[in-house]
């Protein structure tokens, strides 16, 4: 029964005018942070990134190395946009857009992330069967239907990626519009609607849209009766955060999702009016429909469980950053920080002079003030560079963030010599100071 629900044929019409929006975006995306100069702040300021640790052999190309490979990517785009090539094309972004990904953690951003797993998914579906130069250079492959489980696959992704994102935001200081005011604050010098956005109704608007589109948003757009209604309020909100918070391309791929949400007949009447629309409701199951189910289902239960292991990990999340990148936690929180370095000689005993400032750029010294990933990974390049001048050292570290709009409290435990501390990529680690906001992190809790 299952199978037959998901190798039923339904017309495709949804899927390849996604690609072409798909392939459009990620386009704009690549030469966008070449034209933006993104590439220069992010990935060739500075003598080296910060990447996922255990990656440290991706780091950017020299010289204006990162400027070509951004032209290259946004070209393999294009590919992808006119189907040219569609599966190479896909795969070689997809590797290329994860290789920046993993190498730099001064931008990390959830979008990033779900474009990585966008690139994925999209280098297993048929999107290239019709309105492709590969059909046109190769009819055989013309054709106007897909499986039904194309639209579970994306439609499950975003599902996913909303309802955390709603779960996420219920602790104190996005409740009670702290955390709205917060971001709102830095958008007052806004043209036209930066005086607004500092009003206080407006923030528990924000606050509470937010738990709330993300949370129904999806079932809404699977509801004939509301269908259209979450389509309007879906343009307000993507346009909104594109305005106001300037996230690239992301508010418009959101909005291109909405294609597999309608009616295929209406997606084909408006996009493809020159198509066959496919009504037949053939069943056609592969031959490999069992380990794909096994790869889809694998992959599916591990995007479950990957926002909820900061559960398991000792301490507060938004404290320790343990647990928070891959989870779509977006926007749940504002940081600060002041942090130095002590650099002691082994062999004397004396302090050498060090300021982090000199070898960081102003984008990396906000990440090595307040994350004590990025922190521990400083410190072992601290050790490293004065090792290759023949001298073994102890580093400290006195750092003191605030979160929200809390005091400040020490994060780093100032006793470890840090250049011996090691990382537990997947649980606690003790060098971290204990957080002053508990488990269940209350704002009263940080300002004591």
């Amino acid at each position: 029964m299952l199978n037959k629900y998901l190798y039923k044929q339904v017309d495709n019409s949804a899927l390849i005018v996604f690609r072409v929006f798909f392939g459009l975006l990620i386009t704009i995306e690549a030469w966008g942070a070449i034209a933006t100069g993104w590439i220069r702040t992010t990935l060739m300021e500075g003598d080296f990134t910060f990447n996922f640790i255990g990656l440290d052999f991706l780091q950017p190309l020299p010289g204006n190395g990162m400027l070509y490979y951004y032209g290259i990517m946004g070209l393999f785009g294009v590919f992808i946009m006119l189907g040219f090539k569609y599966r190479f094309s896909v795969v070689v972004y997809g590797i290329m857009w994860s290789a920046v990904y993993l190498m730099q953690k001064s931008s990390y951003n959830n979008h990033y992330y779900l474009l990585m797993l966008l690139l994925g998914i999209m280098a297993c579906l048929p999107a290239n069967r019709y309105f492709s130069i590969d059909v046109k250079q190769n009819p055989a492959l013309k054709k106007i239907s897909m499986p039904r489980w194309v639209y579970m696959i994306i439609i499950a992704q975003l599902w996913i990626v909303y309802t955390y994102a709603s779960a996420a935001k219920l602790y104190p200081d996005w409740l009670d519009a702290s955390m709205a005011e917060q971001l709102m604050r830095s958008k007052a010098d806004y043209r036209i609607i930066g005086g607004l956005l500092q009003l206080k109704w407006v923030h528990w608007c924000i606050a509470y849209f937010g738990i709330l589109f993300d949370l129904l948003i999806i079932p809404a757009l699977l509801w004939k009766p509301t269908r259209k209604f979450a389509f309007i309020f879906s343009i307000f909100f993507h346009l909104f955060n594109s305005v106001v918070f300037q996230i690239g391309i992301f508010p418009y791929m959101s909005l291109a999702f909405t294609l597999f949400f309608f009616p295929s007949e209406t997606i084909q009447r408006i996009f493809l009016p020159k198509k066959e629309f496919y009504d037949k409701a053939e069943v056609i199951r592969p031959d490999i429909y069992k380990p794909a189910l096994l790869i889809f289902g694998l992959y599916f239960l591990i995007q479950l469980e990957l926002p909820l292991r900061h559960w398991i990990i000792k301490d507060d999340v938004l404290w320790t950053e343990e647990g928070h990148r891959l989870s779509w936690r977006m926007m749940l929180r504002s940081k600060g920080g002041r942090i130095n370095f002590k650099v002691i000689d082994k062999n004397t005993g004396l302090e050498i002079p060090f300021d982090h400032n000199k070898i960081l750029s102003r984008k990396q010294q906000r990440s090595v003030g307040t994350k004590p990933d990025v922190i521990w990974q400083f410190c072992q390049r601290i050790k490293k560079d004065f090792a290759a001048k023949g001298k073994d050292v102890a580093i400290y570290v006195d750092c003191k963030i605030r979160v929200n709009d809390s005091d400040y409290h020490t994060l780093i435990d100032p006793e470890v010599d840090m250049a011996a501390a090691k990382w537990d990529y997947f649980w606690h680690n003790e060098w971290i100071m204990p957080s002053p906001l508990g488990k269940e992190s209350t704002k009263e809790a940080l300002h004591n």
